[in-house]
């Protein structure tokens, strides 16, 4: 058994430092970017079907996306905190240390969901009126709330095991789990909402039952191909162990976790100066469309990105820094040119876009406008994305930390209070691209200081990379 071990090993260690980079980044990102896409597509399908219920239906599901984005926030800092050591350990041809990152975080995660279950279901009401809903939203918000929490288990370990088997360069068994899981939702969406009538109800138990199958579909994958295994005596007593997790995966926390308050805060705010002119289910119906088309955009600049963090983490601890830097442009370079191709068709077709998902005209007409300048800030995601996610992988905490901080946070909130304070629902409708304009620039000095500072760990590397790619 060690030496199969250390044959997958050696075999791993060579694709992960040899394997040309450009080729290896799309190999490992456009799996990633698929389950993405599917995922998203699954959230688009809740938002159709149900926004043909009607504009508080519709609103229900924008405050469950704030919900769910405070789950996915503690699942990918224990996913991404626990992956990047994973990688490392492998890198350094010791996946049974491997091992015990992915079983303590898995453990871990466990732990939180069944928590967050638990407290939820018990608090539902107060949540979802602390996330923004009105009064007339919040029946359905309710019933859609308790399936997310029911799920909330699976849906964080889930996410644990797919971002452990991306480190682990098994990007494309990740994909096979997310992506089983959101065909299933689509078509639970169609039978529980279409056939069966069961409206936001059947939308929720929908999501419920297919991140229940995705988990034991990733698991089951992980246990016959990841290097890296789970079992109960992996599980670490050291309390140093889930720290050094938690440092690593901060960044991802800070991001996720800003992002639930942010549209926390958006619903509020849609909620207060929408119902000043008559129109705050509708507000919040407009910006939760446009949130879910500019997710579905931005796991294109997310899934690529993603697809640099096992390369940046591999090859940085095992010193071809080169490649590190290679991998980094690329990773920008590709992310740009697909966000670009798929932004100026939604810009020019935003009235159409919109009314995909909701047929009233006072929401095509917030939407549609808030959608174009949406798109004009996801353009400098795959400038921002790739940074965090490169100073994340290297295990640089506290710049990643900083630069979370920014679209969701250090640079959205104020820009949100003051653009809606001064323009109202204008304001709105541009705080968003105005955060990812600023946070994309402010990012592009610490990229610049990184390529500077980084020695290419010998001339050899660097040679094989310009005569291989």
């Amino acid at each position: 058994m060690q030496k199969e071990n250390t044959t997958a090993a050696e075999k791993h260690y060579i694709k992960m430092t040899e394997t040309p980079v450009a080729k290896l980044v799309i190999m490992l990102g456009i799996p990633t970017t698929v389950s993405m896409l599917i995922t998203n597509l699954y959230n688009m399908a809740d938002t159709y079907f149900v926004g043909e219920l009607g504009e508080s239906q519709q609103g229900a599901i924008g405050i469950l996306f704030t919900l769910q984005s405070i789950i996915q926030a503690a699942a990918f800092m224990l996913g991404h905190g626990s992956g990047s050591f994973v990688a490392k350990e492998l890198a350094d041809k010791n996946p049974q240390n491997a091992s015990r990152y992915i079983s303590s975080a898995l453990f871990a995660g466990s732990i939180f969901g069944l928590l967050f279950m638990a407290s939820g279901l018990a608090l539902l009401t107060p949540f979802m009126r602390l996330l923004g809903s009105t009064e007339t939203i919040l029946p359905y918000a309710c019933n859609y709330g308790m399936w997310v929490m029911i799920s909330c288990p699976f849906l964080v370990c889930s996410l644990i095991l797919n971002n452990c088997l991306r480190y682990e360069g098994k990007a494309f068994f990740a994909m096979i789990g997310l992506v089983s899981g959101a065909i299933i939702n689509i078509a639970g969406d169609y039978v529980l909402i279409k056939v069966c009538n069961l409206g936001v109800f059947g939308a929720g138990m929908s999501t419920a039952i297919s991140q229940i199958i995705s988990f034991a579909i990733l698991l089951v994958l992980y246990l016959v191909k990841a290097q890296s295994k789970i079992s109960f005596r992996y599980v670490s007593k050291d309390i140093k162990l889930y720290l050094a997790v938690c440092k690593v995966g901060l960044p991802s926390l800070i991001r996720q976790g800003l992002n639930s308050v942010s549209s926390g805060l958006l619903n509020h705010l849609s909620k207060l100066y929408g119902g000043n002119i008559g129109l705050a289910d509708e507000t919040i119906a407009a910006m939760s469309v446009v949130n879910r088309c500019s997710s579905f955009i931005m796991c294109i600049g997310l899934g690529i990105g993603q697809g640099l963090q096992p390369v940046a983490s591999f090859n940085y601890q095992a010193k071809k820094y080169a490649r590190v830097k290679r991998a980094t442009v690329v990773t920008m370079a590709v992310g740009f040119a697909i966000v670009a191709i798929i932004c100026v068709p939604v810009f020019i077709f935003a009235d159409d876009v919109i009314k995909l998902f909701q047929k009233s005209q006072s929401v095509v007409d917030i939407g549609a406008a808030a959608l174009k300048y949406a798109t004009v800030g996801l353009l400098f995601i795959p400038l921002y994305t790739p940074a965090n996610m490169l100073f994340q992988s290297i295990r640089k905490a506290w710049t990643a930390s900083l630069l979370s901080l920014l679209r969701n946070g250090l640079t959205f909130i104020p820009i949100l209070v003051v653009t809606t304070s001064v323009w109202a629902l204008t304001g709105i409708q541009i705080s968003q691209p105005i955060a990812d304009v600023l946070t994309g620039l402010i990012s592009l000095p610490f990229l610049i200081r990184f390529f500077k500072t980084t020695p290419n760990a010998d001339e050899a590397d660097a040679e094989q990379l310009r005569s291989t790619d």
